[in-house]
């Protein structure tokens, strides 16, 4: 039974139409909580059939096509793919599609090769942020949502109340915008660690997360800064 729908609160600065690359865990739970929030949503996928009772199950503004249809959808163009598709799933999208706009990057560079818990495929000197945001030279490329599960990236639910979530990337009005739509979505806002190199140490705080929540058997669990 799909949760019920929360009254809109939209900030006027952000964008209504979202397109979202990817057809997982993480870009079902995005769209449809953007959705629910009243933004007009559109998930890309390279088989858009998987996507079909999804979208039946899904109330609000959603539809479903390829790649390229849902990066030319969205002002707003989240990449919700596999860490090593993502750069694959771009080109697809048609790189020309996403110039001039805000990217959110929620992907993560998780490596499986060896087993759980996963290492990364790139980090320390680089990240898969720093790549997409290389592969995008005239988008704006935000770091946001990848340190959390897909249960809790829209309408979190914590015990001990809802951290900033953390973000980096290179333009400050994208991450403005970021915030604001953070703060649309059940958010206390953004919590900005600096430029896309920034997402070094965001992607390589997620291995640290797989690794507490083998050790609680709970995924739900998110980084708070306490001072």
């Amino acid at each position: 039974m799909a949760p019920p729908a929360t009254p809109p609160s939209h900030d006027p600065t952000v964008p209504r139409a979202i397109g979202i690359l990817g057809s997982g865990d993480v870009a079902r739970a995005l769209g449809a909580g953007f959705a629910r929030h009243g933004h007009d949503v559109r998930l890309g996928s390279r088989d858009p059939t998987k996507l079909a009772d999804w979208k039946k199950g899904t109330p609000g503004a959603v539809a479903i096509g390829s790649l390229a249809e849902a990066a030319s959808h969205g002002e707003v163009v989240v990449l919700a793919t596999h860490g090593d598709a993502t750069e694959a799933a771009l080109r697809l999208a048609g790189l020309e599609r996403l110039r001039g706009k805000l990217v959110i990057d929620a992907t993560n560079p998780l490596d499986f090769s060896h087993g759980m818990p996963p290492g990364l495929f790139v980090g320390t000197t680089d990240s898969l942020g720093e790549r997409v945001q290389r592969l995008l030279p005239d988008s704006r490329v935000v770091k946001c949502f990848n340190t959390v599960s897909s249960l809790q990236m829209v309408d979190p639910k914590f015990a001990e109340g809802a951290p900033r979530l953390l973000i980096c990337g290179n333009d400050a009005e994208a991450k403005r915008v970021v915030d604001a739509l953070l703060r649309e979505v059940g958010w206390p806002g953004a919590l900005d660690v600096g430029g896309i190199d920034g997402a070094r140490w965001l992607e390589a705080l997620v291995p640290l997360w797989m690794r507490i929540g083998l050790a609680q058997n709970a995924f739900t669990h998110a980084f708070k800064v306490v001072r």
